[in-house]
């Protein structure tokens, strides 16, 4: 990551897009006033208006017995003491007749990016946001398809989901400690409504908050290096679940799971790139996982992988 080139731009107060891969090591950085002539596109719209449109994706799942090997591996991790909570992801083969432009124009979503003809996301997941010299972070573990009876107090009850957003929410609580001041969590585990194409999934969220210096924007370069990759899709300790995901996931995330953003001038806003779709020269993939803990059932997780394959 250039570090001190966003140091630099946000010493200017100079309007730019920044997008970075899952590990921190392929940064983009688009000037706001070039955008125009980089084939990229982007949205952050958190009021955004829900609108049906007639499409869907045709998956070809993996199967369960290669996803299963991947999820004991990790459970053996887990008891080894090398991880205690992790972001288990895979790539799925998927078919449309879409464009990556008419994709990005089709879904609907708080955080929205098209790469060229490369990928696109379309993700509900907030990264940070920094406003007022306050900055926020606001993880998301725990998804459920509303439409299961009982489904908030399925969620929130659920021991093994409240464990592993514990986990998520002290890892990010840590990971802002190294950036702000009088770090803490304003609302703890509270739940939003995705629209996911022929169905509606809650989701539970958190924020946390800490209180940045007045000159914020001269380190942007550096806080945001401090805090990539982002804690609520890798895992913790970050470390050493970094390492196994390196191991075991057995394929490249690239910019799937990393981090766009917007820095206007004076405020920030990012979203993790969740809900991904890649175009390589095999055809479109998806992207899509979970997280893993000791409690967590392989079945069930190999569920919730293929639940958040489609087009918002």
């Amino acid at each position: 990551m250039d570090i001190e080139l966003l140091n630099t731009l946000g010493k200017r107060r100079e309007p730019f897009v920044f997008i970075s891969d899952f590990k921190g090591e392929n940064v983009k950085v688009i000037l706001l006033k070039d955008l125009d002539n980089s084939d990229v596109s982007f949205s952050i719209d958190e009021n955004f208006t829900y609108k049906k449109h007639p499409y869907s994706l045709k998956t070809k799942p993996i199967e369960f017995s290669d996803y299963a090997l991947k999820f004991d591996k990790i459970i053996q991790k887990i008891k080894e003491g090398k991880t205690y909570v992790i972001n288990l992801t895979q790539a799925t083969p998927i078919k449309t007749d879409l464009s990556l432009k008419e994709i990005y124009t089709s879904a609907n979503a708080h955080y929205k990016l098209r790469y060229k003809d490369e990928f696109v996301c379309f993700s509900p997941e907030k990264f940070i946001q920094i406003n007022d010299n306050v900055i926020s972070t606001f993880p998301m573990k725990g998804t459920i398809d509303s439409a299961i009876p009982n489904a908030e107090a399925k969620i929130l009850g659920d021991s093994k989901e409240t464990a592993e957003h514990i986990m998520i929410v002290d890892l990010l609580r840590n990971d802002l400690s190294i950036v702000s001041k009088n770090v803490k969590v304003k609302r703890f585990r509270y739940l939003g409504e995705i629209n996911a194409g022929d169905k509606k999934l809650l989701q539970v969220s958190s924020e946390i908050s800490g209180d940045l210096e007045k000159n914020w924007h001269e380190n942007i370069g550096s806080i945001l290096n401090a805090l990539l990759p982002a804690g609520s899709i890798s895992g913790a300790p970050k470390k050493s679940t970094l390492e196994i995901i390196e191991e075991v996931e057995g394929y490249e995330r690239g910019f799937f799971t990393g981090v766009f953003g917007v820095f206007d001038g004076k405020s920030f806003d990012s979203g993790v790139m969740i809900r991904f779709i890649e175009k390589t020269d095999k055809g479109y993939f998806y992207k899509s996982g979970g997280g893993i803990t000791l409690d967590s059932d392989a079945s069930l997780e190999y569920n919730e992988l293929q639940n958040k394959i489609y087009l918002p």
